[in-house]
């Protein structure tokens, strides 16, 4: 957890915000949610954030009954990368966040960019983001 807090801060960073780190935000914030993980910060943003969600991600996201269509791709400031126990990159080069200044753990899931793809390979990428949220937030859950 972070020096500043006693919440766990969990940050998901890619290039535009744009999909696989809105998606990772919304799962895992249903996750957190249903879980009553009080203690758990979530956030999310790009360091060149998009215009808009991408329109297949919303759509996919709604096939699981999340509806991300009122999000914004929102720039990622480095202080908050900075400040956070877990950085979870999207394996999309988010090089404009270095990893040498993170207080906290960093993984890259290394996830295929869904802009542009068909339904299948979205939902594909899609279901393999919500299992990698369950077992981040089961080992926040394990540790608290």
């Amino acid at each position: 957890m972070t020096e500043s807090s006693d919440r766990t801060r969990i940050a998901f960073v890619c290039v535009q915000n744009a999909g696989r780190s809105q998606m990772a935000f919304a799962f895992a914030r249903r996750e957190v949610a249903a879980r009553g993980l009080d203690d758990v910060e979530l956030l999310t943003g790009g360091t060149r954030p998009a215009d808009h969600v991408h329109d297949e991600v919303v759509r996919a996201m709604d096939g699981v009954g999340i509806d991300i269509s009122g999000r914004s791709p929102r720039e990622i400031a480095f202080e908050e990368t900075q400040a956070s126990d877990y950085v979870i990159t999207m394996g999309c080069s988010a090089t404009d966040v270095c990893p040498a200044g993170w207080a906290g753990e960093n993984r890259d899931w290394d996830l295929d960019d869904p802009d542009g793809k068909s339904p299948a390979t979205v939902a594909a990428i899609r279901d393999e983001i919500e299992r990698r949220v369950c077992d981040l937030i089961d080992k926040i859950e394990a540790t608290d």
